[in-house]
């Protein structure tokens, strides 16, 4: 009796030390898949802090809130379905998915940074006056962050589509759950910044008042840093998987000649060859988003589409 007790407890034991190496497998491979996102994210937590511009600050963290919610259910219970059908039933359209998106990235990246170049600075939403312009920004933000979700998730999709069925689902909530909060909680502590160095200018200690009026000062040049930060990341992470997706379809000279580069400068310098082998591969990659993101925007912007004339002035 007292051995087959043991027995069991041993049998318990196994299962929870298999259950504790399945969710830390299932955290690791989350958190390898999120980082793949990382510019996409980016650009996400650059551009929301745009929405809440004109806001009073009690709305601002409600408003925040509420687009968060939405971007949570657009993953949850749109977005994460969708794809893990595709990617149980039709795994070959993932690659061709990631590169629609990747070149949508280059689009978006290359349109900032042309219109930064020409001086046009991009429009934030006007400031909002009652519960249907803030309903209206709200929608128009979970309509934005549709876009990025997706892609945020195909990215992450595509590096756990080895996983089994259940796993890849568990996994891509994890990071659904993350991403967002990550995301939005970043958002917040952007868009409160100002508020938190407002207060402190007020305190009688000096020491706290100079914080927060630097604190004021900051957030205009954190927000611009975050800008050109997420556009070069569009365009680099969206070029890299453009490289990628090309060789993985068949045509494998442009991803072969980036690695030969690679070697080539690891090989040359042995101290520093890593760090100069990923300079080499991100500047390819970016390079190669512009240049697909430059055509996207011509197109655009130039060709003529149903439904809509075309634009003389780009």
């Amino acid at each position: 009796m007292a051995a087959g007790l043991f027995g069991l407890l041993d049998d318990v034991a196994a299962l929870a030390r298999l259950a504790a190496a399945s969710v830390d497998d299932i955290g690791a491979a989350a958190a390898r898949a999120g980082l793949k996102s990382a510019g996409v994210v980016v650009d996400d937590t650059a551009v929301t802090p745009q929405y809440v511009h004109g806001v009073t600050a009690q709305r601002e963290l409600p408003i925040i809130r509420r687009i968060a919610t939405g971007s949570l259910r657009n993953k949850l219970l749109i977005i994460l379905p969708a794809i893990l059908l595709l990617s149980q039933f039709l795994p070959g359209l993932i690659t061709p998915l990631l590169m629609v998106g990747a070149t949508y990235l280059c689009f978006e990246g290359a349109e900032k940074l042309w219109a930064a170049l020409r001086g046009h600075e991009e429009q934030a939403p006007a400031a909002m006056k009652g519960p249907e312009a803030e309903e209206t920004v709200v929608s128009g933000a979970t309509r934005t962050d549709f876009i990025l979700s997706t892609e945020i998730m195909v990215i992450a999709l595509n590096e756990v589509v080895d996983q089994p069925f259940l796993s890849r689902a568990l996994i891509l909530v994890v990071v659904a759950i993350g991403i967002t909060l990550l995301v939005y909680g970043s958002v917040a502590l952007i868009v409160k910044m100002d508020d938190v160095g407002l207060l402190l200018t007020e305190r009688v200690s000096e020491a706290a008042q100079r914080l927060g009026r630097a604190l004021v000062k900051a957030m205009p040049l954190l927000l611009r840093f975050l800008s050109v930060v997420g556009v070069a990341a569009m365009l680099w992470v969206g070029g890299h998987i453009l490289l990628v997706g090309l060789d993985d379809l068949g045509w494998h000279a442009p991803y072969d000649l980036v690695h030969h580069l690679e070697v080539a400068v690891h090989d040359a310098v042995p101290a520093v060859g890593a760090l100069l082998a990923w300079v080499v591969n991100t500047l390819a990659s970016a390079l190669v988003g512009v240049v697909v993101g430059a055509v996207a925007v011509a197109v655009w912007h130039v060709v003529p589409l149903p439904g809509r004339k075309a634009s003389t002035e780009h």
